[in-house]
């Protein structure tokens, strides 16, 4: 399955990119998604939190991914 990650940020500076076509064969699950994407960009493993949207809403780690579908990794905010 082919998912494009859309990333921002500090996410982006990590992946290289701000869009990733990102050739996935595992369990079709946002919380499996990170594991691969820390698995492949250990960087994002000392983020200290790293959440994933999926289509315009922010995801838990038990949503399943479709072809398709809006993946958008948002990175650590912090504001003053």
């Amino acid at each position: 399955m082919k998912i494009n990650i859309l990333a921002f940020g500090i996410a982006r500076d990590i992946l290289g990119e701000s869009v990733l076509e990102f050739e996935w064969n595992g369990e079709p699950r946002v919380g499996k998604l990170k594991e691969e994407l820390q698995r492949k960009f250990p960087k994002f493993t000392d983020l200290a939190s790293l959440k994933i949207a999926v289509n315009e809403a922010y995801a838990k780690d038990e949503l399943e991914i479709h072809e398709g579908d809006e993946v958008v990794i948002i990175p650590p905010v912090s504001g003053g």
